[in-house]
């Protein structure tokens, strides 16, 4: 993983990316401003791992280039894929209001380029603004709801 510097092109792609996710899209510019602030951004090689399940989910990624797989271990040795996310894919959002571990394993098929927002920075941001503290937790139960209906 090498962190790379974050361009003012990187800066729009970003912008226009989250804001096509539920999570972000109801952000107005000022504190989608304040996030940029605090986004990183790096290069993964293909084969290297981005999350490894069990970790602590303490971090959301937005795919800027690349390919990636998502897989769960069910034996000793044995995982399963469950999806693949390429450029504009989100993964982790719940990992920035709940803190839980990680349910499963993302890794690099290809060379890739991912936005990195710990939850400790997003925290921060909702500490600055309470009303969209109150609409984030709002999204956050809608989302918790249908995942718990999907199973």
């Amino acid at each position: 993983m090498n962190k790379l510097p974050l361009t003012d092109a990187d800066t729009v792609l970003f912008t226009k990316m989250v804001k096509k996710i539920n999570f972000f899209a109801s952000m107005n510019m000022g504190l989608l401003e304040k996030i940029l602030s605090r986004i990183t951004y790096y290069q993964f090689d293909s084969g290297e791992k981005v999350c490894k399940q069990g970790e602590p989910g303490d971090t959301f990624y937005v795919v800027a280039e690349g390919k990636l797989k998502v897989s769960v271990r069910e034996a000793f040795l044995f995982s399963r894929t469950l999806a693949t996310f390429g450029p504009g894919d989100c993964f982790g959002e719940m990992a920035l209001l709940e803190r839980k571990p990680r349910n499963a394993t993302v890794t690099c098929e290809e060379t890739s380029k991912i936005f990195v927002l710990a939850a400790d920075h997003f925290d921060q941001v909702l500490a600055e603004n309470p009303s969209f503290k109150q609409e984030i937790k709002r999204l956050a139960s809608d989302r918790q709801f249908e995942l718990d209906h999907k199973k």
